[in-house]
């Protein structure tokens, strides 16, 4: 899909994430992973035996899923229906799965109660690892579907016509308005960090492109200190993986490094044109993510430019 039907998906998508809820959510789930997975088994209740606290199945990657959507959030319930669900696919599904999914419909963000109850499992019951699936994370495996398969699952046609959107990810709006206010009192000429500059070379990224990431790379650290603590490290995992997703299309239909970077921008701030200083602040989020290796690609060991390899 072009950059205008991805951004019409993810507006359908945020006004099916405001309306459904309990088997309507988890519905919208099944049709989604099922699309994504051939090994997905969406499980359904059975009379007696419900749906032995599994609400899906992947037969190779051995993931067991426990959908959580309500109405109204509250933490005790959260609780209550994670150790529930847990408890029960220990009993019931013992073998079956070595990770534990907890997918909800909390569109925010992850609530800090889930957090807590996953570092507390993973402690408990060190034999299986831990997950949570959010909109953020649903919204990722949309990206992946080819766009038949979207209008299926999203429940509507993606029209193919020019759009503008003034912002790409709403979920960066508080990193860049943070960006904004923070980028003036903090020293543009600052020293360069140790970034592998090789990274610039093995890409390709020359002239305006190569200047604009460099000077991002100056104030990346305010990337790192808007995510820091435990509540946010798995909201920067998370919108890192996003970048990764993102990039990964991008890159099979755009092969000048530049345009790559032109698209990654529109993903941070819309197609429409952005003021300067919003500008900037996008180029610093990039800037983080080039060095962390989520776009972009690392040189192999020991390679040197001049070698006659590239991305």
């Amino acid at each position: 899909m072009r950059y205008e039907q991805r951004a019409y998906a993810r507006v359908k998508f945020l006004e099916l994430m405001a309306e459904l809820y309990e088997n309507e959510f988890e519905d919208f789930f099944h049709r989604l992973i099922c699309s994504r997975y051939p090994d997905f088994l969406d499980v359904r209740t059975a009379g007696s035996l419900g749906d032995m606290s599994a609400d899906g199945l992947t037969l190779h990657s051995r993931k067991l899923y426990a959908c959580y959507a309500p109405q109204t959030v509250k933490p005790s319930k959260i609780r209550k229906k994670f150790n529930g669900d847990l408890a029960g696919a220990l009993a019931k599904r013992s073998g079956q799965f070595d990770t534990f999914v907890f997918v909800h419909n909390d569109r925010r963000g992850v609530h800090p109660e889930v957090t807590v109850m996953l570092s507390e499992a993973a402690t408990s019951t060190p034999a299986l690892l831990f997950e949570q699936m959010g909109s953020r994370r649903l919204w990722h495996e949309c990206m992946q579907l080819d766009q038949v398969i979207a209008e299926d699952v999203l429940r509507c046609e993606i029209p193919i016509k020019e759009m503008t959107f003034g912002i790409g990810m709403d979920d960066l709006e508080p990193l860049l308005k943070q960006l904004q206010e923070l980028r003036t009192s903090s020293d543009p000429l600052m020293p360069l960090p140790d970034v592998p500059v090789e990274k610039l070379d093995f890409n390709r990224l020359e002239g305006e492109a190569r200047e604009d990431l460099l000077r991002g790379m100056r104030q990346a650290h305010l990337v790192d200190a808007f995510y820091a603590g435990s509540m946010r490290e798995l909201e920067h995992d998370e919108v890192a993986r996003g970048f990764r997703v993102y990039y990964e299309q991008v890159r099979r239909h755009w092969a000048d490094p530049e345009d790559v970077l032109w698209q990654l921008q529109m993903y941070v701030l819309g197609n429409a044109q952005p003021q300067p200083k919003v500008l900037r602040a996008a180029l610093v989020v990039l800037a983080h993510f080039f060095g962390r290796c989520d776009i972009f690609e690392a040189p192999p060991a020991g390679w040197q430019p001049g070698i006659g390899i590239s991305a």
